[in-house]
């Protein structure tokens, strides 16, 4: 007789279904733990891609500038700098180019290539500058390449 009343304090009858109030609120409890360390990552990721569609763009444009070089200068590239109104005029690159991140249309006049008096790209500079960009809106040769720093000739690691 003690063990039932115990049993009926402390548990389920053997016929009694669902959840306690208690069960609901420690699954609630874990969902919100979850969401809070989830919906942070997930905006990173969004930054992330936002920035990595911005360097795509900025290398198409660099392609477009080399492409541009090689067909209308001679392959020339100690020239300067090639203009984003030089590429779309003379149909090396679409009209209508807008940054992926913010949706806004690149500006022809304030976006460039330039090139170094080696012939070697300098950086790849467009306007207006795109959101989270660090760089101002100027991209490195080492970035727009995917290179990394050339080692020093001191480091004796120039292979």
């Amino acid at each position: 007789m003690l063990a039932q009343a115990i049993k009926r304090r402390l548990g389920k009858e053997e016929n009694q279904k669902g959840f306690t109030l208690i069960e609901l609120l420690a699954v609630i409890v874990i969902l919100g733990i979850i969401a809070v360390i989830a919906i942070p990552l997930i905006g990173g990721i969004i930054n992330n891609s936002k920035d990595d569609s911005d360097l795509a763009t900025a290398r198409q444009i660099y392609e477009a500038a080399r492409l541009y070089v090689i067909g209308e200068r001679g392959g020339d590239f100690t020239v300067g700098n090639v203009t984003l109104t030089e590429l779309q005029d003379s149909n090396y690159i679409e009209k209508n180019l807008v940054l992926p991140s913010t949706k806004v249309p690149i500006t022809p006049g304030g976006t460039a290539v330039s090139f170094n008096t080696d012939g070697t790209l300098n950086n790849v500079m467009i306007q207006p500058k795109p959101a989270g960009a660090a760089t101002g809106g100027v991209y490195l040769a080492k970035e727009i390449l995917g290179t990394k720093d050339a080692p020093k000739p001191e480091d004796g690691n120039i292979e």
